[in-house]
Parts: C-alpha cells; structure tokens; sequence
C-alpha cells in the first residue's frame, strides 16, 4: 500500500501544465474599440488571470477548457504593440501564455461650434455639484459584478442609427473639450430606451451635464449609460432584463435638442458602443460567447 501511494503522489507531482492558447475577435484593433479574448487550455483549470493594456482582466469560465475576456482599447491607446498575458494555476509556478495586439492609428472627426458661453462654463453655484456628481460616476466604471449579468446578444437600444461618431473632439467657442465619449442616436423624444442586455441599475436619476440619466451594470466591468432622458421607468438597485424599458429618449442636461447618449465602458476603458454589437450582438455569424476567428474584422 505504501508503494502505491507513492507512485500516485509522484504522477500528482509530474502530471503537465495545461498549454494554453489564445485568439481574439474585434472589430477592428484601434482605440474605442472592445476586443473579446478567447482563453483555451488543453486540460480543465479552475481559474484563469490576466492584463491588458495595464488592466486587470476579468476572464469567465464558458467551459471546462474554455475562458473568455473583455478587453477595451481605451480612446488614448496610442498606436504600437501591447501584451495581453494571461496565466493559470498557481501563483508560485503559473502556466503562461502572451498575445501580442498591434493597435493602429484611427483618425477622430473635430467639430466647431459656437453655443451659449453658459452651456461652455457652468455657473460656479453648480461646480460642487458637478464635481460630486463626477466622482459618483467615476466610482460606477470601477465597480462592477465579479460575473457576467448578461446573456444573448447585445443590441441597439433604440432603433435609429447612430449619427454622431464615438471618439468626435469637440471646440466650444474656442475651448476644447474632452473627446466624444458615447454614441448619439437622432431619436424622437418620448422614443422608448430598451437595456440593451441584463443587467442591475446603478443609476437612475438627474445629472447636471446628462440630464436624466440611467447607467446598467452587466458584470465583469462592461456598463453601459443613457443620458439625456425625459423620464426614466426602472428604480436604481433593480435588475432589468434583455429588451426592458429604461426611459424615454429626451433633451435634458446640457445638450441642444432630443436624442440619445449611449457611452460604454469595459474594465474602465472608453469604448465605442457600436464595437461591442458588432462583436457581441445579433449581426455575428456565430453565437456571442462562441468566436474562434482569429482575425480582426475590418
């Protein structure tokens, strides 16, 4: 007895790390853009860590041999070659394994505008409110579910098409502003916003640069925010599912006319709503959650 329990304790000790493999899908390698990493281990692992783009990623399990991760290429990303690595087993003697993304330039559209100087510099009376009400969303991007709330595919949440570009920088009166962070889309007023998958509410009430706005946290630090609504018909702390009515498209905050403002965040990085349903939503040839390509699509 003894002898065997020694050769079983030996074949423990000698059994090979998993190999692993990675491949990725995007829509295109630039910045704004939401690539999905495809984790792939030759033997069953119980987890699996990484980092991208001075991130850490949050991989989840679609089967025994299979992880999957959301990577943003953040709107600064400047153009070169990065490292996503990703290791598993244990942390004194992981298996490893890299992926070398080369991000390309991408050119973003400059608009001028000439606007009332008041919709430029708020009135002081409004800066501690501003500042709090930043440092609440700020806090939102960072926090999210450690597991995916959502399921299916990811669609728009309204149906017209989006008519202002992701990543736009914009000069009010002169002064530039922060890049363009979200997607607008020319909807009527009083147009029904529909959560574009599952997820919890971590915000539903007034902002002053957005207006009435409701922010959707789908897990694994992909959140998505509706800005500028005239009403909004989901409570803060509820969860919503795939389809449900968050509000109604409208025109408050600072903005000049009705539409909607759809801004996506994964791990915290900016990323252009429309690359997340052109990876993850109805138009994919292949089942979200189950992409094997491993070329980019333009």
């Amino acid at each position: 007895m003894p002898v065997i329990m020694a050769a079983l304790l030996v074949a423990q000790t000698v059994a090979p790390a998993p190999a692993i493999s990675l491949a990725v899908d995007a829509r295109a390698l630039q910045p704004g853009e939401l690539v999905v990493l495809t984790v792939t281990t030759s033997t069953p692992v119980t987890s699996v860590r990484g980092r991208g783009f001075d991130r850490p990623l949050a991989p989840w399990r679609v089967d025994d041999t299979t992880w999957r991760a959301l990577i943003g290429i953040d709107l600064d990303v400047a153009p070169g070659a990065y490292d996503v690595t990703v290791e598993t087993g244990p942390a004194a003697a992981p298996t490893r394994a890299r992926r070398r993304l080369v991000v390309t330039a991408k050119q973003f559209p400059t608009r001028r505008l000439t606007v009332n100087p008041d919709f430029v510099d708020p009135p002081a009376t409004v800066l501690a409110r501003i500042e709090a009400e930043a440092k609440r969303i700020s806090a939102i991007w960072q926090s999210s579910a450690p597991s995916p709330l959502w399921s299916g595919v990811f669609m728009s949440p309204v149906p017209e098409r989006a008519n202002s570009a992701f990543g736009t920088r914009s000069i009010f009166n002169g002064q530039a502003r922060s890049p363009h962070g979200g997607a607008d889309f020319p909807s009527p007023e009083g147009t029904a916003v529909r959560a574009p998958n599952a997820g919890r509410v971590v915000l539903a009430g007034d902002l002053y640069y957005t207006g009435q706005t409701v922010a959707i946290d789908h897990g694994l630090g992909l959140v998505s925010l509706f800005a500028h609504l005239s009403a909004i018909d989901v409570l803060e702390g509820a969860s919503v599912t795939p389809g449900q009515v968050l509000g109604r498209v409208g025109s408050t905050g600072r903005v000049t006319g009705a539409h909607l403002h759809w801004t996506v965040r994964a791990g915290g990085a900016r990323i252009d709503p429309l690359s997340l349903v052109a990876v993850l939503g109805p138009d994919r040839d292949k089942t979200p959650g189950a992409m094997s390509d491993d070329v980019p699509r333009k």
